[in-house]
């Protein structure tokens, strides 16, 4: 991939993104920006392309075209890997080893400092549980042992893939506040999602469909250019207006 130049508003540049997978193209000649120290959402139903948007991203995905530059690399170069923290939708801790041992073991993998053990595990509230095994945790544990794991080494830009799937409420809650006080502290957040409501959480929002962008705004300009009263219903009016052949 290009690299197309420092901006230092900016923590991700995508000009032309193009995915195939087999003889399918996943992602259509995408073009946005994420701008840094704010959370943004990318919302948008399930086989839409987010995670297949985030792989590439954070540098995993094969058969990429186009211009992908974070933190004014190209997406994948080896210096990003200590600057990134990147969540799957699965779990990314090992079972058989407490939450301790897990960020210990990964913390030697990315040669974080030790100290970041105890410092994540206070950030996401699993500190009563470091010397538990990772099966025993709840589900809302176990998401939360996986985002420890990508908060060593203090990353500048974290990419959540759909972290509160699954999760009461509350924790949904909670999860989203702690997002909030990353961003607060100058990290970036892209945090994927298919629950449109979630949209009042980010500071602004990427509507992903059948692999493009749809809308790159705050939630505001967005209810007030579709004029719709909720995101979900500004999502359904634009993809009327698509398959209507219109522009979205």
């Amino acid at each position: 991939m290009i690299n197309v130049g420092v901006d230092d508003d900016l923590a991700v540049r995508v000009r032309g993104l193009r995915v195939v997978r087999g003889a399918r193209e996943v992602l259509h000649g995408l073009d946005f920006d994420v701008r840094r120290g704010i959370v943004t959402g990318l919302l948008g139903p399930s086989g839409g392309g987010k995670s297949t948007l985030m792989r590439a991203i954070v540098g995993v995905q094969a058969m990429v075209t186009g211009t992908c530059e974070v933190l004014d690399l190209p997406a994948g170069s080896p210096p990003l890997r200590r600057r990134i923290g990147y969540v799957t939708q699965a779990p990314s801790v090992y079972a058989d080893l407490t939450v301790a041992e897990n960020l210990r073991y990964f913390a030697a993998v990315l040669g974080a400092p030790r100290t970041d053990v105890d410092r994540v595990l206070e950030q996401v509230d699993l500190a009563d549980q470091r010397d538990q095994m990772v099966r025993e945790l709840s589900g809302g544990q176990l998401s939360r042992s996986s985002l420890a794991v990508a908060l060593l080494n203090s990353p500048e830009l974290l990419v959540l893939d759909e972290p509160t799937v699954g999760l009461d409420p509350v924790l949904r809650r909670d999860l989203w506040s702690l997002f909030h006080r990353f961003a607060d502290a100058g990290a970036t957040l892209l945090v994927s999602s298919h629950v449109m409501d979630e949209a009042q959480r980010c500071d602004r929002l990427l509507l992903v469909r059948d692999g493009e962008i749809v809308a790159d705004e705050t939630e505001a300009e967005l209810l007030a250019r579709t004029g719709t009263p909720t995101v979900e219903a500004a999502f359904l009016a634009l993809a009327d207006r698509l398959e209507s052949g219109g522009a979205a």
